[in-house]
């Protein structure tokens, strides 16, 4: 008995002793799943907690790599910039979830594990879902309007548009659905040099926006293989195949290594240690060791595959310094 019939079966014995079955029918049937037993404060705020999706904040941290790159995020100005530029993203990126999960609400109750998201189960109302994306993103835009240089400003409002785009209709459309989705991490990159008033390397664009499409693919991959059958739970997912996704995360793989060891050379120093070069080692290491993940269908979560891989940390460890180094005393 899976959690829904648990929810449901009460229901449904209720109704024997009341009579009432026109009322409850839908309910017994399927449609909107039960309402929960209590419904309080509490746990209204609990659940738009956790739709907002505080772990997946860690992926605002790519605002950081540019200022990082250039050296320069050691400066009081530029951290306090790019420290505005993160909690603005994740304010907005969370408004942005509970707008997603309003929308996709049917199609999460038969998915066989978003059913249990708050908006899905009904532990969070529809109507304060969409309220609380609402404001969240009017906040994040209004606070960027007035704290943030216009160039950060008008980065987050490309990003809020696209994302509601997907939401609303290109997620069902194949590869520009994946196009979306790497976007997001692009232009979080781009949000770090904006709001920093650094100039970004074409390579580095390069670097963000293929190795964000390996991610994604390896992403739908699992998804794909997760669901089975059940792939109509996202429209999309019924134009790929496996060999397709494959072929897309080797050539964004691909692509992501040569690009990186581009901007690597191109930032070597004359003199010294040539750190950055060192640097494209761990860095390729790092790739391989997260498509072993990829390919056992095992990224359905990418953050939580980077943050439990140890040895995936080690690589992005060592990569790190070996950065810093090429930055400090490049």
């Amino acid at each position: 008995m899976d959690v829904e019939d648990q929810q449901l079966r009460p229901r449904a014995v209720h109704t024997a002793f009341t009579g009432n079955v026109a009322a409850d029918l839908p309910r017994v049937t399927g449609g909107a799943p039960a309402r929960p037993a209590r419904r309080t404060a509490g746990t209204v705020l609990a659940g738009l907690g956790r739709t907002m999706r505080p772990r997946q904040w860690v992926k605002n941290l790519l605002v950081f790599a540019a200022p990082l790159a250039s050296g320069t995020v050691v400066r009081p100005d530029v951290l306090a910039a790019t420290l505005l530029a993160f909690a603005l993203f994740c304010v907005a990126a969370s408004g942005l979830y509970l707008l997603n999960d309003v929308r996709d609400v049917d199609a999460d109750r038969r998915h066989p594990r978003k059913r249990t998201r708050p908006v899905a189960s009904g532990a969070v109302p529809v109507r304060v879902a969409l309220v609380a994306g609402g404001v969240l993103l009017a906040a994040s835009l209004g606070t960027a309007a007035v704290l943030a240089r216009p160039a950060l400003t008008a980065v987050l409002a490309t990003y809020v548009c696209i994302s509601l785009a997907y939401s609303l209709a290109l997620k069902d459309q194949p590869v520009i659905d994946l196009a979306c989705v790497a976007s997001g991490f692009v232009l979080r990159g781009v949000a770090g040099g904006a709001a920093a008033g650094v100039a970004l390397s074409q390579w580095f664009i390069l670097v963000a926006a293929f190795g964000a499409l390996f991610m994604v693919a390896g992403k739908r991959y699992a998804e794909l293989l997760a669901l089975g059958e059940q792939a109509e739970t996202r429209r999309s997912l019924r134009e790929y195949s496996a060999s397709y996704l494959r072929f897309v995360w080797s050539l964004s793989a691909a692509v992501t290594c040569t690009t990186y060891g581009l901007w690597a050379f191109e930032m070597r120093s004359d003199s010294g240690i040539p750190w950055t070069t060192i640097s494209v080692a761990p860095f390729v290491l790092a790739l391989l060791r997260y498509a072993v993940d990829v390919d056992r269908g095992s990224t359905g979560a990418p953050e939580e595959v980077v943050l439990r891989d140890r040895g995936l940390l080690l690589l992005g460890a060592v990569w790190a310094v070996t950065v810093a180094l090429g930055v400090w005393t490049g």
